[in-house]
């Protein structure tokens, strides 16, 4: 990362699937929501990814997404999630974070205190995208809940009470937000200064203008998603994205803080994350830090494959551009 000028990782480090962190205060979450014992990222771990980060100037920010994409979360902390019901009848499975109860923000409180202890960053990533409304939808409490508070049926304001809420715990314990777009389209109060990081790609230039016209700082990466492969050199997109165009003011310009590329982990393990990341992920990395008016596609192709044999000759293996060859063969 360092080598190609990036100097945040974003740590997506749990999800549906798996709750590999493993917390001192509820040790359960791993316990029970891990993929196995032997796949998780104790507090030794996380301080060596910190620490071997800090020495190379990259900060390490966490994601904890919540309340949808946390089914991991369920198994090792009860009643954290909605139960959902089908006919009146409990189904079995469970949706999002139960936001009605007093002990899901207790759980998120001490839980975040230990984040804030954890992780020396300024910042948290909170997520809140992609939350799935069919289980809050089906559960009779929620529907009570809903209508005690004057909600309707719109489960936005629901998502939008749980956020605020979740906003103000990680405000207490020192700390800034960073969230995804949805949070601001579903018109959640956010706090000054929570940066809202724009992922979905159909008219991303038109989500900076309305996130910057309300004045948050924003981070793109909606055209720089990694794991959307495609055949061919695809890094040459990557690296014709302009982040400042769209329709704004300079002072609006002004806070599109930065960019970042992801690399989502469905198809991706230690197998094969270097070569498809690198030199992929150089393209977005040099056109980031470079000024408006480079922009020679031909230019970039020419640095990006001596950087390539440079990554290879230092054990790296990023894949080639194109046809061609390196003077230091990787070797494994």
């Amino acid at each position: 990362m360092a080598f190609n000028k990036f100097n945040v990782l974003h740590w997506h480090i749990v999800d549906d699937q798996s709750f590999p962190y493993q917390s001192v205060t509820f040790p359960e979450l791993s316990n029970k929501g891990s993929y196995s014992l032997s796949h998780v990222y104790t507090p030794n771990d996380v301080h060596t990814v910190i620490e071997y980060a800090r020495l190379r100037g990259i900060r390490v920010i966490p994601e904890f997404d919540s309340p949808g994409h946390t089914q991991s979360w369920g198994k090792g902390q009860k009643d954290l999630l909605t139960p959902c019901y089908n006919e009146h009848k409990q189904s079995g499975t469970f949706g999002p974070i139960n936001p009605i109860l007093n002990s899901t923000y207790n759980f998120l409180s001490q839980f975040f205190k230990e984040v804030s202890m954890v992780f020396p960053d300024h910042f948290v990533h909170l997520g809140g995208d992609e939350v799935e409304f069919k289980c809050w939808e089906s559960n009779p409490e929620i529907q009570g809940f809903m209508k005690q508070k004057g909600f309707g049926k719109d489960f936005r304001r629901l998502e939008s009470f749980y956020l605020q809420k979740l906003l103000g715990i990680v405000s207490t314990v020192k700390k800034g937000s960073i969230v995804w777009q949805e949070v601001f389209d579903d018109h959640v109060k956010l706090l000054p200064g929570t940066i809202v990081q724009v992922w979905k790609n159909q008219v991303y230039s038109e989500e900076l203008r309305e996130v910057t016209a309300a004045g948050f700082p924003v981070i793109l990466s909606a055209p720089w998603y990694l794991d959307w492969i495609s055949y061919g050199q695809d890094w040459r997109n990557y690296y014709k994205v302009d982040p400042l165009h769209f329709d704004g003011s300079q002072e609006q310009k002004k806070l599109v803080i930065g960019g970042e590329a992801c690399l989502w982990g469905e198809f991706v393990d230690a197998t094969n994350l270097t070569p498809r990341l690198w030199p992929r992920a150089s393209a977005v990395g040099e056109r980031l830090w470079s000024p408006e008016d480079i922009t020679s596609v031909g230019n970039a192709y020419n640095r990006l494959t001596v950087h390539r044999c440079r990554m290879v000759r230092r054990g790296i293996s990023a894949e080639p551009l194109f046809t061609g060859y390196c003077d230091y063969e990787y070797k494994t």
